[in-house]
């Protein structure tokens, strides 16, 4: 097993004229399907959403597919992920829009199973995944059991998908790193897939909470991906970590934002020694009104 960025690419098998998409929502259902792809020595690709989904999401099926004759992309929204302050009730759902931008992304199969499906004794009573360390920084600090819950569902959703290969989005890229560790840590024998940030014309990451945004929000909003730009330079520049991270948070609130955090880490999340070269990401998590945005951009930090 390997958990790796990319794999090999295989032929896609898939014709431009065949854009039709099966919709399953039993699970014994899916697992003869799949059952029958591997019968005939297929590849499994597997995309994990939540729905609500926008271009970044379907760069993640264009993705897999170079790396997995059929493709399953799941909907799902995971009610073990939110806070109880959050946002589950209030989180969009499209469906119809969903199934006509997976298959035109080139996905065979829309997994969209029900909660009992998903936690046949209840939400209460589910088993739990928590995966130590990474998780327990930032994102894990800002949104207590969070990572749980994500880790939770995803294990699950291998489990019944069993792929060979799934995609994530490096726009959460502290997930990403959950995730892999997860993979590893577990012995799932699978590829982990990062598929880079697919941003408005202006800089914002795309995201389902941006429809949040008033007009004016999100008028604002790129100031983030801007402030994270600077951070790069600033940073290049010579300036400690310490004044970076100031100037990024004073940038932030200055234009409106509640910051949750601003700052630079080394991609394995520890804080990087000063006068110390290497990989770098810079990662924000801000509130713009009732809007929750996070974004990061890596960087290499010269010696």
């Amino acid at each position: 097993m390997r958990c790796a960025a990319a794999a090999s690419p295989i032929p896609n098998t898939r014709t431009a004229e065949n854009t039709m998409i099966e919709t399953i929502t039993q699970l014994a259902v899916l697992r003869e399907r799949v059952a029958g792809w591997r019968r005939e020595g297929l590849r499994v690709g597997f995309v994990p959403t939540m729905g609500n989904l926008h271009a970044g999401h379907f760069s993640l099926v264009e993705l897999v597919r170079q790396h997995a004759d059929r493709v399953v992309s799941s909907v799902f929204v995971n009610p073990t992920q939110f806070g109880p302050s959050e946002d589950f009730t209030r989180y969009p759902r499209t469906p119809e829009a969903d199934t006509t931008g997976l298959a035109e992304a080139g996905c065979d199969v829309l997994w969209l199973p029900e909660v009992e499906a998903m936690y046949p004794f209840g939400v209460e009573l589910a088993s739990k995944v928590h995966v130590p360390g990474v998780s327990a920084v930032l994102e894990g600090a800002c949104r207590p059991g969070h990572f749980d819950g994500v880790c939770t569902v995803v294990t699950r959703l291998f489990n019944q998908v069993l792929p060979d290969v799934a995609a994530f989005g490096k726009k959460d890229y502290q997930q990403l790193a959950v995730i892999r560790q997860l993979v590893v840590d577990l012995h799932m024998p699978m590829w982990i897939l990062a598929g880079d940030i697919v941003r408005e014309a202006d800089g914002l990451a795309m995201s389902s909470r941006n429809q949040y945004l008033s007009a004016q929000e999100r008028q604002l909003a790129p100031v983030i991906h801007r402030t994270l730009q600077a951070m790069c330079t600033s940073a290049k520049a010579g300036q400690t970590r310490a004044q970076v991270e100031a100037e990024a948070e004073a940038t932030l609130r200055s234009a409106g934002f509640v910051p949750d955090y601003a700052v630079l880490r080394k991609p394995d999340f520890s804080a990087p020694n000063e006068g110390e070269s290497g990989a770098r990401v810079a990662l924000i998590a801000a509130r713009l009104g009732r809007t929750r945005l996070i974004d990061n951009l890596e960087f290499i930090l010269p010696g």
